[in-house]
């Protein structure tokens, strides 16, 4: 293997790496930044333009998961009965699991030079994508309701001046501003917030260990429950597989050199850790408050706690963490939106293009973010259930076909093209991801609005998570074992060369 370390077998780009350039011309590649806005969006990313640092996805993706709405997350287990204790192990056991295929999705990243969800065609087929890009779309919108939402009451507490919505505005503003520049500004942004985020956690954690009071069954092992605990559980692993869709965008940049180990270690250390720190610190403070805790308003009382004014500082940061996911939010809608339109009438991928994908993701989130603000922990927990049921028969077809069937090879090329190898419908993962969704059904268990034949004789314990997994795992393999791989690498390790000697170009492709 070229990358050392890698799990997946060669890519087709490292396959041309190794044969066609020297290591002096690999590295001045990988040290030229660009400069100014983004202009590239669901193209592929040439050697050239490969630029940073494996190191640089840790801050990204925990800052991404060091923000309000993660707190949220970590609320199921204890406003549904579990006790602190075994919402804590819920918690830590969910961001563990579910963290494994986000971070094996970033690892896509740098092999391909390609964004995530356009990945998809090649197990989905050009216009079979469609599928799944809706149900991300829909990802990107929801979870933007949400963020705005808490970022607008998080900035209108903080400041002490100015209503939630008032503060959706501007919050707003500046996301989409981070957005529209792109994916440097992006990692610079998450960047540099992490270091106050850090320090803002510091704080609340330590308000919470000195001053708040808690129940007296907090922490009896002896009060195991199973619904609130597989809740917890299923929805921290959600929440984390939720991030699949985002994974590769930010890692796409990176030169093919950084190894499918390195990738994957830095994202999944990254993300587990602000996910666990701000989901333990969410049932930490609900099971003190109990019955009238408020996302925000908790919040900031238990900074307050510590010293005056502690509350404002912390909800200024969160607010702008919030405003920070979001313009990821408004990026991979951006994308998710073009390849869809790439889909249905062949597009090329122009930074106009890109802008006006992001300003219309944004404006309708701006606009539901209004009707949301209503009943929020109930909507945003039903909502991180249908993220889970929708994208885990998809993050098991896409990773069996990296990981198992193609083995990280790839003709960039094909995946433009409307009636190129993959096409136009993928059969074998459509009917791998409708059948995985299927067997998950009676083992659904929404609140009120469903519950499953099974998960209703479990007394709506929700176990989903480790059915449909494995069965569309198992079918897509199954339904690929005539896929000419061989003849699919040669095809890959030549349009490689046709690409990086500018003889083709995938965005003329589109």
């Amino acid at each position: 293997m070229y990358c050392s370390g890698s799990i997946s077998g060669v890519t087709f780009i490292s396959a041309f790496q190794k044969d066609h350039m020297s290591a002096e011309n690999l590295n001045a590649a990988a040290s030229s930044a660009p400069q100014g806005i983004e202009v590239r969006s669901i193209d592929y990313v040439p050697l050239r333009e490969r630029h940073g640092r494996v190191s640089q996805l840790g801050p990204l993706w925990f800052m991404s998961n060091a923000q309000i709405a993660t707190l949220a997350v970590g609320l199921i287990s204890v406003t549904t009965g579990g006790n602190l204790v075994w919402s804590l192990v819920s918690i830590v056991l969910g961001v563990l699991l579910g963290t494994l295929f986000m971070a094996a999705h970033s690892a896509q990243g740098p092999q391909l030079g390609l964004p995530q969800m356009i990945q998809s065609r090649p197990q989905f087929g050009y216009v079979g994508a469609l599928l799944v890009w809706l149900f991300a779309y829909l990802q990107y919108a929801g979870f933007n309701i949400f963020n705005t939402v808490l970022a607008g009451q998080a900035a209108s507490v903080g400041v002490h001046a100015g209503s939630p919505r008032m503060w959706f505005w501007v919050i707003t503003v500046i996301a989409v501003a981070v957005a529209v520049f792109g994916y440097d500004l992006i990692h610079r942004f998450e960047r540099y917030l992490t270091y106050a985020t850090v320090a803002a956690l510091a704080l609340l954690t330590l308000a919470a260990a000195l001053k708040l009071t808690l129940p007296a069954d907090a922490w009896n092992l002896g009060q195991f429950r199973w619904v609130p605990f597989l809740a917890q559980l299923g929805v921290a692993a959600g929440y984390q597989i939720s991030w699949a869709i985002y994974v590769s965008d930010y890692s796409r940049y990176l030169p093919p050199s950084v190894t499918v180990r390195g990738t994957f270690r830095v994202t999944y250390w990254g993300s587990a850790a602000g996910g666990i720190w701000m989901m333990a610190l969410g049932t930490f403070i609900a099971a003190s408050a109990g019955k009238n805790f408020d996302t925000v308003g908790s919040l900031k009382d238990a900074a307050d706690r510590l010293f005056a004014g502690a509350g404002s500082v912390t909800s200024i940061i969160f607010a702008l963490g919030l405003a920070s996911v979001m313009a990821i939010n408004m990026y991979g809608g951006s994308l998710t939106l073009i390849s869809s339109i790439d889909s249905l009438r062949r597009v090329r991928p122009t930074l106009s293009l890109r802008v006006v994908t992001v300003l219309l993701t944004a404006a309708l989130s701006l606009v539901a973010a209004y009707a949301a603000s209503a009943n929020f922990l109930t909507n945003f927990n039903n909502f991180l259930l249908l993220v889970l049921y929708f994208f885990i028969p998809w993050t098991a077809v896409n990773l069996t076909d990296y990981f198992l069937v193609r083995r990280g090879h790839y003709a960039i090329l094909e995946i433009f093209k409307p009636l190129g190898i993959y096409g136009t419908w993928g059969w074998p993962g459509i009917v791998s991801y409708l059948l995985g969704f299927a067997a998950m059904i009676p083992f659904f268990s929404v609140g009120t609005l469903f519950t499953g034949a099974v998960a209703s004789r479990l007394g709506g314990a929700d176990i989903s998570l480790f059915v449909g997994l494995p069965v569309s795992a198992l079918l897509y393999w199954a339904l690929t074992r005539n896929i000419d791989v061989a003849g699919e690498r040669r095809l890959a390790e030549q349009q490689a060369a046709e690409l990086e000697t500018g003889r083709l170009d995938a965005g003329q492709v589109t």
